[in-house]
């Protein structure tokens, strides 16, 4: 695929083809990443730093959406690389990648030791001295070009986006949902939330993808998978499945088997509507989603419980 306006898509490999993206922006021979995969993907992003006529030193920049581990697991490993770059991301991130122990503590307790490194591989620290904080409004300077860091939080409360006016274009990670190119058809692309655990928050991702919008941008890249344009009616497709994933997981609240519920609930919410619009049968769309819905479950649990402690709290 050629690039738009210097902004290579690398496919770095996760899970399946097309399922989880990188970004290389180029601009006047120099280059910024925009998450950087697993400790697997460094092969094929610096293999996306040779296609693009750059070499590992003329890459000033590594921005980190947020630190789930297919966003920025391999940070580290792709430091080691580029000699001249700087890692951004926010203040709240930057301590998880800095010493990684407890992100690494979490990701094995949603998915267990063994799958955590299958699937990340060895997640090495970010040396401190290397780090820019990206609060809101931070400028990454690309050779001129402006990449304007927002935080974005609502899928977790490190998250920030860029926005790259040059392009006119928004790098969401994760806060402008999820949409798999195998459900593509006729009917356009399939779109739907992330909820993964732990710091999902309904009325903040909205907020954060009403921003977005705001912005009036001509695309976004998501991390999941690739640059979507019309976005100002994905957005409104999100929100409403926002508000419908919230009022399943509430009606699911005080069920005898409450993530079995949860499960079901939204395999019956996205199963039926992904297969009449990709043309696949439900089975094919299942397999596709099945992991999707479970973490989405999975946050959606937490989300009941922090509101249950909410609830729970005497009134002052």
């Amino acid at each position: 695929m050629s690039p738009f306006h210097g902004i290579h898509t690398i496919d770095t490999g996760f899970h399946r083809p097309q399922f989880d993206a990188a970004y290389l922006v180029v601009e006047n021979g120099r280059g910024a990443f925009i998450d950087s995969g697993t400790s697997h993907s460094v092969p094929a992003l610096l293999a996306a730093v040779a296609d693009a006529g750059l070499n590992p030193a003329d890459i000033d920049w590594l921005i980190l959406t947020h630190v789930h581990l297919d966003h920025a697991g391999g940070a580290g490993a792709l430091l080691q690389h580029l000699p001249n770059a700087r890692v951004v991301l926010h203040r709240r991130g930057a301590p998880h990648m800095i010493d990684p122990a407890k992100l690494i503590a979490g990701a094995t307790a949603v998915y267990g030791e063994e799958e955590v490194t299958r699937s990340y591989g060895r997640i090495v620290p970010i040396p401190a001295e290397r780090v820019d904080i990206a609060d809101e409004g931070h400028v990454v300077d690309l050779a001129g070009r402006a990449l304007l860091c927002l935080d974005t939080p609502g899928h977790a409360a490190h998250h920030i986006s860029i926005w790259d006016e040059k392009s006119r274009t928004v790098f969401s990670g994760d806060t402008f949902g999820i949409s798999y190119r195998e459900l593509d058809s006729e009917n356009g692309l399939f779109i739907f939330p992330t909820t993964t655990p732990v710091q999902f928050d309904p009325p903040t991702l909205k907020d954060s993808i009403r921003r977005l919008i705001a912005l009036q941008p001509d695309g976004i890249c998501l991390t999941h998978y690739g640059r979507i344009g019309d976005v100002e009616r994905h957005a409104t497709t999100l929100i409403e499945q926002i508000d419908a994933m919230v009022e399943r997981a509430l009606a699911c609240a005080d069920a005898p088997d409450r993530h079995a519920a949860l499960v079901a609930a939204l395999d019956d919410l996205y199963i039926p509507r992904a297969a009449a619009h990709s043309g696949q049968s439900s089975e094919q769309v299942r397999e596709l989603l099945h992991m999707d819905i479970e973490l989405n479950a999975q946050g959606l649990g937490v989300w009941l419980d922090r509101q249950q402690r909410r609830a729970a709290r005497p009134s002052s």
